[in-house]
């Protein structure tokens, strides 16, 4: 049996070097972006006291050894947010961080157990605020990449053209005819909806189960195609840490971008109410429990933070993805400087 090659042989990392080319070059003018919008650049540290408490999230866990043995549970960190947003309760209002961040049970063309993130926050600014970012950022990571055009696989998206504003009934409505307002909390309604439309229906999928379901099979390849698309409103269930519409308490404000099909960031108009976000994290844990049968500690320094913090939005973008889709590369791994290393596996 063949040994595969490893991704630092030289043809293997010559095929890669101009996707690695495109990366620095993107990583450069974002910098460059977020210094001109008057951004603090900072470091967040990976490990952490949780590792998150959202239901299909799955941590790293490490164990922190003191200098006479004694051993404590910390994890390295999904996302650089509960970090992000003591900052912000500290007086900081306009950060951004290139994050390492860690992901177990997920590795994919789009998903890699250690990916980049960027993060970037915005104190007492809407969420419409971001999504000019995100607008801006596209523009800047193209120009940067040399392209008119994001490309993943056979799908292509014209990079300076303003991004489509779609919520996520419409959406829903337009990809999959379901009317997802009058179905808000009815999970059979929901599944029988889903079952006429070909998804498949387990006896225990939750109201959120579908939702996610019709959302991946129905809908996300659609979004993004000859121009990028901001998915909006959220119902309030599945916004974890995103605070109410004013005028419309069932929905979140919460958007995605997509692009080519492929989502890569996800902002929020922060939940500064720690009672609920409590609530939030407990009833994510109980379910994180019955399906993979652990659970992350709540971060009680975070909700302390929370009661504190300023109004504010944030967003996390998957910088990999971004690189993917400017380079036109197929797979993470392509991208990546050090892609992590499986026994048997090659690029």
């Amino acid at each position: 049996m063949t040994r595969a090659s490893p991704w630092w042989a030289k043809d293997v990392y010559a095929d890669r070097k101009p996707f690695l080319k495109v990366r620095s070059s993107l990583g450069a003018a974002i910098r460059q972006f977020f210094a001109h919008e008057r951004f603090v650049e900072v470091e967040t540290a990976a490990l952490q006291v949780s590792g998150g408490n959202e239901t299909h999230i799955s941590p790293f866990g490490v164990d922190l050894i003191g200098p006479g043995g004694d051993k404590s549970r910390l994890y390295l960190h999904s996302s650089p947010e509960f970090a992000c947003k003591k900052l912000l309760a500290a007086g900081e209002e306009r950060i951004f961080t290139f994050a390492h961040v860690f992901r177990n049970r997920e590795r994919t063309a789009l998903h890699h157990p250690e990916f980049t993130m960027l993060e970037w926050y915005r104190a007492h600014e809407p969420v419409t605020r971001l999504i000019e970012d995100c607008a801006d950022l596209l523009a800047v990571a193209a120009r940067a990449a040399g392209t008119d055009n994001f490309v993943w696989r056979d799908r292509e998206a014209e990079a300076f053209e303003e991004p489509e504003i779609l919520t996520v009934c419409e959406a829903f409505d337009r990809h999959a005819n379901i009317d997802l307002a009058a179905l808000l909390g009815d999970r059979d309604g929901l599944a029988r909806a889903a079952a006429r439309d070909g998804v498949s229906v387990a006896a225990d999928d939750t109201w959120s189960d579908l939702f996610s379901k019709i959302l991946s099979e129905k809908v996300e390849h659609r979004l993004g195609r000859g121009r990028a698309t901001i998915l909006t409103d959220y119902p309030v269930s599945e916004a974890a840490l995103a605070r109410p519409k004013p005028d419309d308490p069932r929905f979140a404000e919460r958007f995605e971008l997509y692009v080519c099909g492929v989502e890569i960031a996800n902002g929020f108009g922060e939940l500064t109410d720690p009672a609920e976000q409590r609530r939030r994290f407990v009833e994510a844990s109980a379910a994180r429990a019955r399906l993979y049968g652990e659970a992350c500690p709540i971060d009680e320094d975070f909700l302390d933070a929370l009661a504190v913090m300023p109004p504010a939005s944030g967003i996390a973008l998957g910088f990999d993805r971004l690189v993917m889709l400017a380079a036109g590369a197929t797979r993470i791994e392509q991208v990546l400087w050090t892609p992590v290393a499986e026994r048997g596996t090659s690029l």
